[in-house]
């Protein structure tokens, strides 16, 4: 990712920008912190790990940008509205919240009527509670700013309904209804509030859970090549500046074309 920041008379600049991104410590999480940075905004790498959140946080610094770590359960209010205090007190403000932060890799692909309780609620609290709440959390400074960008990040398995999955698909497809009620709700407090729904992506995690993850619905696509990180980063980063600022309760499907609806 290049260090080069945006200048201020860029429609896409994040300059005085503060972000917090969840799910930071790698992946896609890592991506968008490093392109939100080279925009300019400084950035909150969140994570479950702390060492993962520093890790990012210390490549964002190397690139020539500012950003600090904050380690998170996205299921725990007490946590999360830490990392808003931490993120205020650092900066005095929050401008963009990335809701990343997701359960994935370590699902069990079966049936759904064999899907154990536990796992359903589990997934359900990290991939749904957990944006939620940290929207919760930040959305106080938003409204009195007058001021803000909420970007969620779904799936695009919500609209292919990928079989064996049912609990993160359901998750996800919950995350773009509550995308979609959310920006009715905070419209007239200057806050967006949009969803993303990446295809299948090249992620360490994506790797682990499909043999030939490099091939894997390549032949589908408009654009035949697998998916990156970084073919998502700049609609966050879109999303994210003054270039959307008339555009809230939108879900946009980021696959290269393997499902056109």
């Amino acid at each position: 990712m290049a260090s080069t920041k945006h200048t201020s008379s860029s429609p896409f600049s994040l300059l005085g920008r503060v972000a917090i991104v969840t799910g930071a410590a790698g992946g896609l999480g890592r991506a968008f912190c490093l392109a939100l940075a080279a925009a300019g905004a400084r950035l909150v790498a969140a994570d479950l790990s702390e060492e993962g959140a520093r890790q990012t946080a210390e490549a964002v610094t190397a690139a020539g940008g500012e950003a600090v770590a904050v380690a998170v359960d996205v299921t725990n209010p007490t946590e999360i509205e830490r990392m808003a205090t931490t993120t205020l007190g650092r900066w005095g403000q929050v401008d963009i919240l990335v809701n990343n932060a997701g359960l994935y890799a370590t699902l069990s692909r079966r049936p759904f009527y064999e899907l154990p309780v536990e796992e359903w609620e589990r997934v359900m609290a990290v991939n749904l509670k957990g944006p939620w709440l940290c929207a919760c959390a930040v959305y106080p400074a938003m409204k009195k700013q007058g001021y803000g960008r909420i970007i969620n990040v779904a799936s695009a398995t919500f609209f292919s309904g990928s079989p064996l999955w049912s609990h993160y698909v359901a998750s996800k497809g919950g995350l773009i209804g509550l995308t979609r009620s959310m920006a009715r709700e905070v419209g007239d407090d200057g806050i967006c509030v949009n969803a993303i729904a990446p295809g299948f992506t090249l992620t360490e995690a994506s790797r682990s859970v499909m043999p030939n993850a490099e091939a894997y619905g390549v032949a589908r696509g408009a654009i035949k090549r697998a998916e990156q990180p970084d073919d998502i980063a700049g609609l966050v980063v879109f999303l994210a500046s003054d270039a959307s600022n008339f555009i809230t309760g939108q879900t946009m499907v980021v696959d290269g074309g393997r499902h056109l609806y």
